[in-house]
C-alpha cells in the first residue's frame, strides 16, 4: 500500500506527525510513505528513515507570486508528480483547507479529521473518508490516532518514540559537554531576554557544559554574539542549513529553546530538552519526549536561568538512570 502524507507545515507541526509514521511503520509494514511539505522543511522529512520521495510545496512563496507564471509552472508540476506517483491513500494530517487543496492534487482517496475534529472543518468536505479524534488532546497523539483509524489500527499510546535518527555531521571539533541555546523565534513576545540566556550560559559553564548557539539572521546574530561577549565559552556557529544545524543538535548533550521549531527537534531526539515558553501555552503543542520539560512563565512573571539549570540537571539525571 502507497501512502501520501501531507503534512505541508510548520517545522513543529511536522515533527509532531512522526511518532505516527513510527506506529504505522511498526503495525503496517506493507504500507510505504511519501510526504509533501514545505520546502523549507524537506530536510526534516528526510530525517525519518520511513519516508521514500518527498514532494515540496511552496505555499508562501505562491502567495506572495500568485500571478507570475513560474508560480503556475511549479503547482501543475506538483499536480503532476502526485498523479504519476499512483498513491492507493492520502493523509491529511494537517486538517487545513490548503493542506485539503493539496491532498485533492494527488487523485487518489482521501482520508482526514472529520468536520468537528478539523483545525478547519471546511477541509473535510475534501475527505473521502473523515475521522473523529479529540480537539483537547495533544497534536501527536491526535495525529497518532489518526493514522490508526486510516490504517485500521490501534496506536499504543503508552511509548512515544520519533523514529528520526540526527542527519551526518559533528559538534565542528566542540568537545565535552554542550549545551545548544535556541534562542530565536519568529515573535518577539517568544523571546527570552538576552540577560536571561547570558545568565543560562554562565550557570552551564560553571557545570563544565559549553554554551553553542547560532543565528539565521542579523537580530539572531546580535543576541548570539552577546551571549558570546559576556561568557566567552560559547560557541557561536555560523549561519548554517536546517539540516547543518539539526546534526550539531542531534550530537549534543542537551538542548535549551525557546517556542521554535528547533526545539521540538532536540525532544524528538530524546535529547533533555527544556522549552521555556512566554507568551504561548504548550499544553496541546509543546514538546513531548522522553526527557523533555516546558517551564511556563506565570501570568506577569519570568522563567530564570535558575530554574532552567536546574531543570536541566534533573533532566540529565533522569537520562543517566535509564536502561542502556
Amino acid at each position: 500500500m502507497k501512502v501520501l502524507i501531507v503534512k505541508t507545515s510548520s517545522m513543529g507541526d511536522v515533527i509532531h506527525t512522526f511518532p505516527a509514521v513510527e506506529d504505522a511503520r511498526r503495525q503496517r509494514p506493507d504500507v510505504t510513505f511519501d510526504w509533501c511539505v514545505e520546502e523549507a522543511f524537506a530536510s526534516i522529512v528526510a530525517l525519518h528513515p520511513a519516508i521514500g520521495l518527498i514532494h515540496t510545496v511552496a505555499i508562501r512563496r505562491w502567495r506572495k507570486a500568485l500571478f507570475q507564471s513560474g508560480t503556475w509552472c511549479e503547482a501543475a508540476a506538483l499536480r503532476r508528480a502526485l498523479r504519476e506517483s499512483r498513491y492507493d491513500l492520502v493523509i491529511d494530517a494537517q486538517g487545513l483547507l490548503k493542506s485539503a487543496l493539496v491532498a485533492k492534487q494527488a487523485a487518489a482517496p482521501i482520508a482526514g479529521f472529520d468536520r468537528r475534529s478539523a483545525r478547519e472543518p471546511s477541509a473535510a468536505m475534501f475527505y473521502t473518508a473523515t475521522h473523529a479524534v479529540p480537539r483537547n488532546l495533544h497534536a501527536i497523539e491526535r495525529t497518532r490516532r489518526l493514522f490508526g483509524l486510516a490504517l485500521g489500527y490501534q496506536p499504543d499510546l503508552s511509548r512515544l518514540d520519533s523514529g528520526i535518527v540526527p542527519p551526518p555531521g559533528d559538534l565542528a571539533g566542540i568537545a565535552g559537554r554542550t549545551a545548544f541555546l535556541l534562542h530565536g523565534t519568529s515573535r518577539d513576545d517568544k523571546k527570552w531576554p538576552v540577560e536571561d540566556w547570558i545568565g543560562t550560559a554562565r550557570l552551564l559553564v560553571e557545570r563544565g557544559v559549553t554554551p553553542v548557539t547560532t543565528w539565521s539572521n542579523e537580530r539572531e546574530k546580535a543576541v548570539a554574539e552577546a551571549i558570546a561577549r559576556a561568557v566567552p565559552a560559547t560557541v557561536v556557529l555560523p549561519k548554517s542549513s536546517l539540516s547543518e544545524i539539526a546534526a550539531i543538535i542531534g550530537r549534543s548533550t542537551l538542548v535549551i529553546g525557546a517556542d521554535t521549531g528547533l526545539t521540538h527537534l532536540a525532544s524528538a531526539f530524546g535529547l533533555p530538552t527544556v522549552a521555556v515558553f512566554l507568551a504561548t501555552e504548550p499544553g496541546l503543542t509543546g514538546p513531548r519526549g522522553p526527557y523533555a520539560s516546558t517551564l511556563l512563565a506565570a501570568a506577569g512573571g519570568r522563567v530564570t536561568p535558575a530554574q532552567v539549570v536546574a531543570e536541566v540537571e534533573r533532566l540529565m539525571a533522569l537520562k543517566s538512570q535509564a536502561p542502556a
